[in-house]
């Protein structure tokens, strides 16, 4: 069993499913259960795992891969992306803005208040220090 499927638990929160896993599967990966360039476990492997439908799946897998989070290797599979290389302070404040923009869309969205959310974010960060 692949070691990423230990973290994966869908729910009928009503948040779509590819969704959720996307989700769920950036989390591992900032998590560091998978390295940079490691290989993911197959579409069909998850679909099947997870008892969900292969296109949801490579909806997920689409997306993670839009985000550069993941690489897609035709005929060889999906691998953990490389770290991106550094950026100029310029390109990097306007990725923190806009990253900063997604997450507090989301959270309104789920009803979580983003002064709770900015605190957490901010425990995280010392936890990992």
């Amino acid at each position: 069993m692949h070691t990423l499927f230990k973290s994966l638990r869908l729910d009928n929160s009503g948040v779509p499913i590819y969704v959720q896993l996307r989700e769920q599967i950036l989390r591992t990966l900032g998590a560091g259960v998978l390295a940079s360039g490691d290989q993911m476990p197959t579409m069909r492997e998850v679909a099947v795992a997870l008892k969900i439908d292969l296109n949801t799946v490579r909806h997920a897998y689409d997306e993670l891969e839009r985000m550069g989070a993941i690489t897609l290797v035709r005929g060889r599979g999906s691998f953990v992306a490389q770290p991106p290389p550094p950026m100029g302070a310029r390109a990097q404040a306007s990725q923190i803005d806009a990253l900063a923009k997604q997450t507090l869309a989301t959270a309104v969205a789920a009803g979580i208040d983003p002064t709770a959310l900015a605190d957490r974010i901010k425990a995280l960060t010392k936890q990992k220090e």
